[in-house]
């Protein structure tokens, strides 16, 4: 489990961009928060650095957004409005990540238990600091236990 400070929205940015550049297709990332916290934020700096270039928005309504680039697909998924594990399995998110894409749920933590391997993003407001963010990180599974060590030094100037 890492523990990170975010002090300002660029570091949120530059923690995410470090975890896209390690992410690869088949992955399942789940953030983790309360409204307002920056699940949302977080998402478009992971899918800015993997190259998106179109406006990522929260698909709360819509359950699930998807982004080309290149050869690998983003699916940007919000299940804040579900409330069955019958709900979320009918989103069939093991599918989207059979076709060279890459998963992040916002709201996920709910069912993370029944998400399988998965990279946990949990985003925290630092009381009297609207900027900054306490983030934890713990992978789930073999798949980030291998890539564990390069996860640790890509945010190493986060830490706490």
């Amino acid at each position: 489990m890492l523990h990170l400070r975010a002090s300002s929205l660029a570091d949120t940015n530059a923690i995410a961009a470090a975890l896209a550049g390690l992410a690869r297709s088949g992955d399942l990332i789940v953030l983790a928060g309360e409204m307002g916290a920056g699940k949302t934020a977080f998402a478009k700096a992971f899918g800015a650095a993997l190259g998106v270039t179109e406006p990522i928005t929260s698909p709360t309504f819509t359950l699930v957004h998807s982004y080309e680039v290149g050869k690998l697909t983003l699916h940007h998924a919000d299940i804040y409005r579900l409330s069955t594990h019958n709900e979320v399995a009918d989103l069939a998110l093991a599918e989207l990540l059979e076709y060279d894409g890459i998963v992040l749920i916002e709201w996920g933590d709910v069912v993370a238990g029944s998400l399988g391997e998965h990279l946990l993003v949990q985003l925290d407001p630092v009381p009297d600091d609207d900027d900054a963010r306490l983030v934890t990180i713990g992978g789930v599974g073999r798949s980030w236990a291998a890539r564990w060590d390069r996860v640790e030094a890509a945010l190493q100037a986060f830490a706490c």
